[in-house]
């Protein structure tokens, strides 16, 4: 079985009424590294060098299962939302991590720390949506950087249309996918996504930018 197999067959899983609740993965031990070696590199000058290199924003959104158990609560209606009752809480996280990947097939990858909480909820949908934000969604990508929130409160959107994930309003662009395959990349995880819809607003608004901690 290829990856596209096994990843179909594991998000089958993640939602079959059998499987049981998804939960964040443990931080992996460091294989290049002896325990009795030092790291080649450490995590502060690691973070203060790739700091330098500045990227765009997105927001991965997914609609929300019947069966998951880390959808919170929300706290107050969006500002566009579904009929009540209509469907459970949406999950998404900031993210630099974005890249386009293969022009054929079309994919896109992003990558996720394998402690986030707000990865199994996608795992589980099986399915994203990859917000581009613009120069002025700051304080938006803030709230969805914050972890354990109800992240969707006040903010506007709609259905993507094919996966039906959350499609943010005011965003750049916006990629509609499934979930191809997952790599494991050290404390990351390599998500690989098969693009089926996209669009881009066509405006000549600037995109938001990170630098050196920091939005530019």
């Amino acid at each position: 079985m290829g990856h596209a197999g096994m990843a179909a067959a594991a998000v089958r899983y993640l939602r079959s009424a059998d499987a049981p609740p998804v939960e964040a993965l443990p931080r992996p031990a460091l294989r290049c590294v002896g325990e009795d070696e030092r790291a080649p590199v450490g995590q502060a000058e690691f973070r203060r060098v790739l700091g330098n290199f500045a990227t765009g924003v997105a927001v991965v959104t997914a609609p929300g299962t019947t069966d998951d158990p880390q959808a919170p609560v929300p706290t107050a209606p969006p500002a566009a939302a579904p009929a009540p009752g209509s469907a459970p809480a949406p999950a998404g996280f900031a993210c630099q991590s974005f890249s386009a990947l293969s022009l054929d097939p079309p994919l896109v990858a992003f990558m996720v720390g394998r402690t986030s909480t707000t990865w199994p909820r996608i795992a589980r949908a099986g399915v994203f949506c990859v917000n581009v934000l613009s120069a002025g969604q700051g304080e938006l990508c803030r709230a969805f950087a914050v972890s354990g929130a109800d992240k969707f409160t006040g903010v506007t959107y709609d259905a993507a249309p094919v996966s039906g994930s959350p499609r943010l309003a005011g965003a750049l662009a916006w990629i509609d996918c499934t979930i191809h395959a997952v790599h494991t990349g050290g404390d990351h995880l390599i998500v690989v996504g098969r693009v089926d819809a996209l669009g881009a607003s066509g405006g000549d608004e600037a995109p938001l930018l990170f630098h050196k901690g920091r939005f530019l």
